[in-house]
């Protein structure tokens, strides 16, 4: 594929406009990912009658919930939750009412969505990143140290189908998930955030012996294919959420690629 055509296929970008819910319909592993940015006024999460046949959104889904933004609060069919930047929400399927809003408009929350299909109806559970399992990897040798925060895994967050979390870099360091690895069993979606406006983010994907890039800026996502790598390197700092879904919810469930084989 050219550059053109790997953005057509992989990339997705503006989901994140005031007071508006934005969502992409994958169909690798039927996932769903949206933004929404409630300012002057509340975001629903609604159904699309056409993609969904549904009733309503989590009719026959689920959703890993994420803020990027300011404080906001997220309403579940009438109990409400308080959301920091960087603190998750699971919303299990028969949910009918998700609604977003921002406690203050100057700073609008920016929730991101991750949704999958359901088989089973696990409870709503909020998750601040201070009570995500800690993973410490990497060193700065390598400039790839770095700390992933599990939200939703089994040892964790219940769910269907949903794996989610979020890694962030300390500062100094620039690369992501390298050594690469695939894992055929499950497909994953990265969005990448917290990028300065002169800096971008590469991130590397293609089959282990055949790679190509994508140029990735603040606020953009990009899904993976279960035969492709996914690593990035920056020009600046940033975090990236990741969301999988698939065949199994094991989050060792990988096969590495070897750096000679690159």
């Amino acid at each position: 594929m050219t550059t053109d055509e790997l953005r057509a296929n992989f990339h997705i970008g503006d989901l994140f406009e005031p007071n508006q819910l934005n969502l992409v319909y994958s169909h690798i592993d039927r996932v769903i990912v949206g933004g929404a940015v409630p300012t002057t006024k509340s975001v629903v999460l609604a159904a699309d009658k056409h993609e969904l046949a549904a009733d309503y959104f989590l009719e026959r889904r689920e959703v890993g919930i994420i803020n990027i933004g300011g404080e906001g609060k997220i309403t579940v069919d009438g109990e409400a939750f308080t959301l920091a930047k960087r603190d998750a929400l699971y919303v299990g399927q028969g949910k009918r009412e998700v609604v977003f809003s921002s406690m203050d408009t100057s700073r609008p929350a920016q929730f991101y969505l991750f949704s999958a299909p359901a088989h089973t109806t696990y409870p709503t559970v909020q998750l601040r990143i201070e009570d995500a399992a800690p993973v410490h990897l990497g060193d700065a040798l390598n400039s790839n140290k770095r700390t992933i925060y599990k939200y939703i895994h089994p040892e964790g967050v219940q769910s269907c189908q949903i794996v989610m979390g979020m890694t962030l870099l300390k500062p100094g360091n620039m690369w992501n998930t390298m050594p690469a690895h695939v894992h055929a069993r499950r497909m994953e979606i990265y969005c990448y955030f917290d990028i300065e406006a002169d800096n971008v983010v590469f991130h590397l994907m293609g089959e282990a012996g055949e790679t190509r890039h994508l140029v990735m800026r603040d606020r953009e996502v990009v899904i993976s294919p279960s035969w492709s790598i996914h690593s990035g390197m920056g020009t600046g700092s940033y975090t990236f959420i990741w969301a999988m879904a698939g065949e199994n919810q094991a989050f060792t469930d990988m096969d590495p690629v070897p750096m000679e084989s690159l």
